[in-house]
């Protein structure tokens, strides 16, 4: 996945003296609110930043370092607003512009946040992050050129940022030579110099350029080291995961779908992609995008948020799955149409619009009910490849599955126990599987059958999928820029004397027919 640096705090003072206009209350809100903050508790800072600027002290390093904390915890809109005040009082404030460009870019609005990490760099030119943001954007626009350049100008700037290294491994390979690599080989011996982040991003650099060069010892060597680290940066409760997966199976049977079946709101506009990541969901919304009566939303919250907006209308009841037993009708309707309303907002002309969520694997029995006439497209690729390929990602967030390759396979297993599910209660016909070996060995064939599934007349556009110019925010941004190619079927073969935790886990399915 693309690697953003994160957004900042000033560096600058917020005062130079101790003059008239600065009491000792404002000095000692100031000096408390950036406590707080580079301790990473943004909320305490956010609050004693709003309290400063209410006392009267309107700088605009004060609305930057608001701006960040906002915008750390989530809520990129208000980061906007005070992010833009910060400009207004300070035009040529570096900071503030690159971490303009990063709460516009959280907001989806790249063309904005572009602009200003160009603006960025134009008043700092030696603004590593805004090169680095900026050629994130330029990847997932797809031109890798450009993007290319920004990241290596990144390195140039700071060479000891791996983040970049990271970045730029996934547009261009690193050969036996190449200074890049030789720079990541020379810091992966000393990493005691290294911070936790750092040590991760060199180790999945550096099993990118060895996975590229083909040598897949050491590849798979610096991947278990990254995850290895990721693991034990982050807490996973794989008894909670799996559990909700279990209770899924044992809650919604057939008759409780037959009981509530056609309650939902009728729109056929939402198209939900599932499955695993990595399984060729990306693919399968490039080509659906490349419609002209489809519009690509790429991976969304919405529905999980929804879901719990509905559980706030029923106050003592259990969360979801159990909520399901006990919502009125009316309920399944109302997520349906909150559902429909908010996408259509994104693209109000097109007939169809695509959530490529991947976990809304979980919530298929849920989303026949609430969207009766929704598409559902089930993305399935060779379990090991999909789990070998997941296991090499760098994912910016979430996953936590991911990082432990016996803990993969267990997940694995109980989702794929949970399609299966889905598909013995739910009417026939209501899930397409989508088989990536399928697709990429049968573009035309396989394509019409997922156009025809969404009800829509077939586009020869479809195939040309590669050329469709959109944002793709996914760690397959660069992959679906290419035409259809096959190299990644069987991919995991080459680490198989790596992989026996991984093949135990997942039992039947390893090897197995999809």
């Amino acid at each position: 996945m693309p690697r953003p640096l994160l957004a900042r705090a000033t560096r600058e003072p917020v005062h130079s003296a101790r003059d008239a206009k600065l009491t000792d209350t404002l000095l000692a809100l100031c000096s408390d609110a950036l406590t707080h903050h580079r301790a990473g508790r943004f909320a305490e800072a956010v609050s004693l930043y709003e309290r400063v600027i209410l006392l009267g002290l309107d700088a605009p390093q004060i609305h930057n370092n608001l701006g960040h904390a906002l915008g750390a915890l989530g809520k990129p809109e208000s980061a906007v607003i005070a992010l833009q005040r910060a400009i207004e009082r300070k035009p040529d404030y570096a900071e503030a512009l690159f971490n303009l460009g990063f709460a516009l870019a959280n907001l989806e609005r790249f063309d904005e946040a572009e602009v200003k990490y160009r603006q960025a760099i134009k008043v700092d030119p030696r603004c590593a992050g805004a090169y680095n943001n900026l050629g994130i954007l330029l990847k997932e626009k797809g031109r890798f050129t450009e993007a290319r350049e920004a990241f290596e100008r990144a390195i140039d700037l700071e060479p000891t940022n791996f983040a970049c290294y990271d970045n730029l491994a996934a547009v261009r390979p690193f050969a036996a030579g190449d200074p890049y690599l030789s720079a990541l080989e020379s810091a992966v011996n000393d990493p005691s110099a290294l911070s936790i982040a750092d040590q991760i991003h060199l180790n999945f650099a550096l099993a990118k350029a060895y996975d590229g060069s083909d040598i897949p010892e050491r590849a798979f060597r610096h991947l278990l080291k990254a995850n290895r680290l990721m693991r034990g940066q982050t807490t996973y409760d794989e008894a909670d995961t799996l559990g909700r997966m279990i209770c899924q199976r044992e809650l919604v049977s057939r008759e409780l779908i037959q009981a509530r079946q056609g309650c939902g709101d009728p729109s056929s506009v939402p198209v939900f992609i599932v499955g695993m990541t990595r399984s060729g969901t990306t693919l399968i919304e490039q080509i659906l995008a490349s419609h002209p009566e489809v519009f690509g939303a790429g991976e969304l919250q919405l529905f999980d948020q929804l879901v719990g907006s509905i559980r706030e209308l029923m106050p003592g009841v259990s969360a979801f799955p159990e909520m399901m037993l006990e919502m009125p009708h009316e309920h399944f309707r109302k997520l349906g149409t909150l559902y429909a309303d908010r996408i259509g907002q994104r693209a109000p002309t097109a007939k169809r619009v695509t959530d490529k969520m991947t976990v809304n694997f979980l919530f298929v029995g849920l989303i026949h009910l609430a969207l009766p006439n929704a598409t559902i497209i089930h993305a399935v690729r060779d379990p090991v490849d999909t789990c070998v390929s997941s296991f090499a990602t760098h994912f910016t967030r979430g996953h936590e599955h991911t990082w432990d390759l016996a803990e993969l396979g267990r997940y694995y297993r109980h989702y794929r126990e949970l399609m299966a599910h889905w598909h013995d209660v739910l009417p026939p016909g209501r899930i397409l599987d989508v088989r990536y070996e399928e697709l990429v060995a049968d573009l035309e064939g396989v394509s019409r059958r997922i156009v025809s599934h969404c009800g829509l007349a077939w586009d020869a556009r479809c195939l040309d999928f590669h050329r469709t110019e959109r944002q793709v925010c996914t760690a397959s941004a660069t992959q679906v820029r290419k035409p259809i190619y096959r190299d990644s079927v069987g991919r995991w073969h080459k680490y198989e004397a790596f992989l026996g935790p991984l093949l135990a886990e997942l039992g039947m399915f390893a090897g197995a027919k999809i």
